[in-house]
């Protein structure tokens, strides 16, 4: 059975590698590309700080444990990984290399000394030594001089120094501090550059001078983040408080990776490894810059240049609503749905602003997981609790790497008088549903919305989501249980409409596949549709696997990991799936259940991964609105039909482009054009 499964750490891999290919593809404007390159290594610090840390902890265990669907255990992974992310360096090094190729001809170049005449190292020189030197903080490791505490993802230069009495030293001095650019300009021809850890590590003999430098590297360590909350909650602190803390002991968690980017002597590596107690196993040599962040800045050096980026595109309003009129009676009237980016988030945020001053507005219930840095959302539920009505929120503050975000919203809201929660023990809450509670005379009446996506207005830009609004009182009764449930510190153990992780809605999932299965197994016509960003649940995929082998017709379109091998005969020949990768990233969630009358849709928060089906407080909402569905259902077909960015993945566990038997059906292109002519406006570009 081990040909249906793929690991899911590899998956991940095969998923940044496509993130690669999109830095590669010359049908993508030059500066957007390095944005992809960008992305694929904040992806890749991302995947070992939180999976690579977690294997790590799972090797100290005694059994080594194996993962539950290709068993493979934790070391036997970390093996795999460091395979798979050597070969990907070895591309990633040689694309950037091109990239920047590309780069110089349009009048930036990152130069190194070799490049320089005797004028221009002069003058660096004096640059090092006014604008660098003085800012920088230097070590040499001895008995009484420690091997310093550097910081997660911190460059620094590493050298091998010489006494005169023959003694070796480790030298070293974190670059990135943060008080000088990153990149350095060269006086002169415009345009030339140099990143300035390379202008540190040129100079190491000088800010070394009693010794004689041996070899020197610049190296870069990362960190394991995966630190669990619950396992080291302090009683003693405030939940708030206690996840203050739990950040600064991350900052502090063993290095999981050490990169460095000279072909040195392997003593430089061995004695910065020692120090670090990095096996040599997850030590990487690149070619590349070990921090991409500087691409942004060349990105707006060349801003002018247009046909370098993307054509404009900017969210459209929605033809469904009317923003100069009441939004709060539209949506009771009729279910309204925006799909961002291609419509603006501003009705959402409308509807919330005009309940925070509605008279007959009692009550703002709100879920809350990431947040943008200036969030609307916040002012909104700020203005509603200062107008006197109850603003019910739960934060989520174990949201990874946006906790500190989230302390400070939460301060935000409890000062302003919301009443503040932080989530259930054990389970984050990253359902995203919203509760308007209305009073007219002796009539409670709702309006409901519930979405795919967080409430940022800057990631409303950036992915694509759904935003469900309702006025349907069956739903909003519902919701109004799950919110009483978070507030009593409980789960939803039953449900009529919405599905409710974690006890309902794995369960029913499984049950609408079997029913699937029987329709089939009935002679009649079993369908699945499935777009989610990652499928992991071994649960539902055996029952996929189940459902193909007894002839329901399955569709996914998923981005990022699959554990699923489709197309295999007799197994998962019924089963097709896609990722498509592109402009803005893939992030809604949709199921399909039946076709014709029989057929259930819902968009959702939750992945059909374990840790959303049975460790998170999630939501999905049935669309039954007959429109909605018919649009819904139409972009799901859309995507499925995608032969410009989606790739095939095939029972051998591999990607591949479609193949342009057809004319060109770009889907996101598409729901752009299709946004742009439904709000009457001209597409620039």
């Amino acid at each position: 059975m081990s040909e249906l499964y793929e690991n899911r750490e590899l998956s991940w891999l095969k998923f940044n590698e496509r993130v690669l290919e999109e830095a590669e593809d010359k049908r993508n404007p030059l500066c957007e590309r390095l944005t992809f390159m960008s992305i694929y290594q904040t992806n890749l610090d991302e995947f070992f700080m939180v999976r690579v840390g977690s294997l790590h902890d799972q090797m100290l265990l005694e059994d080594d444990p194996k993962e539950n669907k290709t068993n493979m255990t934790a070391s036997e992974q970390l093996v795999a990984i460091r395979e798979g992310v050597k070969v990907l360096g070895i591309r990633k090094d040689e694309s950037y290399h091109k990239l920047m190729k590309e780069i110089e001809k349009k009048g930036i170049k990152l130069v190194k000394f070799d490049d320089l005449d005797e004028n221009e190292g002069a003058y660096l020189q004096g640059f090092f030594q006014r604008e660098i030197q003085p800012l920088l903080s230097p070590f040499t490791i001895s008995k009484k001089r420690p091997f310093p505490f550097i910081k997660n993802k911190e460059i620094c230069a590493c050298a091998i120094l010489a006494t005169k009495g023959g003694k070796n030293r480790v030298g070293i001095v974190p670059c990135n501090n943060g008080m000088f650019s990153r990149l350095v300009e060269i006086p002169g021809n415009k345009g030339r550059f140099m990143l300035a850890e390379e202008l540190i590590l040129h100079f190491l003999p000088e800010i070394f001078s009693g010794y004689s430098v041996v070899c020197k590297s610049l190296v870069r360590v990362t960190r394991n983040a995966d630190i669990d909350a619950d396992k080291v909650y302090d009683e003693e602190l405030n939940y708030r408080d206690h996840m203050a803390e739990v950040i600064k002991q991350r900052r502090k968690l063993e290095p999981v990776r050490l990169e460095y980017t000279r072909d040195v002597d392997k003593k430089i590596i061995k004695r910065v490894m020692s120090f670090f107690k990095i096996d040599k196993e997850m030590v990487f040599n690149t070619t590349a810059p070990l921090d991409m962040s500087f691409l942004f800045q060349i990105q707006d050096m060349l801003r002018h240049e247009k046909e370098l980026f993307f054509d404009k595109r900017i969210p459209q309003k929605s033809p469904e609503l009317d923003e100069t009129k009441p939004l709060i009676p539209q949506i009771m009237e009729k279910d309204k749905l925006l799909s961002y980016p291609y419509e603006n988030i501003r009705p959402f945020l409308g509807m919330l602003q005009e309940a925070a001053n509605d008279p007959d507005v009692v009550s703002i219930k709100m879920t809350l997981y990431r947040l943008a840095k200036q969030s609307k959302v916040v002012e909104a539920l700020v203005e509603a609790a200062e107008n006197g009505k109850e603003v019910d929120v739960l934060v989520e503050l174990k949201a990874r790497f946006d906790e500190e975000n989230n302390i400070e919203w939460s301060r935000t809201l409890e000062n302003a008088g919301c009443h503040v929660i932080y989530g259930l023990d054990g389970l984050k809450v990253h359902s995203k549903l919203c509760l308007i509670t209305m009073k007219k005379g002796k009539d409670v009446q709702y309006i409901t919305q519930i979405g795919t996506g967080n409430y940022n207005e800057k990631t409303a830009r950036l992915y694509t989501d759904l935003c469900l609004m309702t006025g349907d009182q069956k739903i909003g009764a519902e919701a109004a249980r799950v919110f009483k449930a978070l507030s009593m510190g409980e789960v939803m153990k039953r449900t009529e409409h919405l599905l409710v992780a974690p006890k309902c809605l794995q369960n029913k999932i499984l049950d609408k596949i079997a029913r699937e299965i029987q329709i089939a197994k009935d002679g009649g016509e079993g369908y699945i549709g499935v777009k989610i960003n990652s499928l992991t649940d071994k649960k539902i995929i055996d029952k996929l696997i189940e459902a193909s082998q007894a002839g329901v017709k399955i569709e996914m379109v998923i981005r990022g990991i699959c554990c699923l091998h489709p197309g295999i005969k007799g197994k998962t020949d019924n089963i097709h799936i896609v990722s498509i990768v592109g402009r803005f990233l893939e992030h809604s969630r949709i199921y399909i259940f039946g076709k014709g009358e029989r057929e259930e849709m819902y968009i959702a928060s939750a992945d059909f991964m374990t840790r959303n089906t049975v460790r998170r407080v999630e939501v999905a909402t049935p669309l039954y609105d007959p429109a909605i569905r018919d649009r819904v259902r139409e972009m799901f077909r859309i995507q499925m039909s995608d032969n410009v960015k989606a790739r095939v993945l095939g029972s051998d566990g591999n990607y591949k482009y479609v193949k342009h038997t057809k004319p060109a059906i770009d889907a996101q292109k598409i729901f752009f054009d299709e946004a742009y002519n439904a709000a009457g406006s001209v597409i620039e570009g």
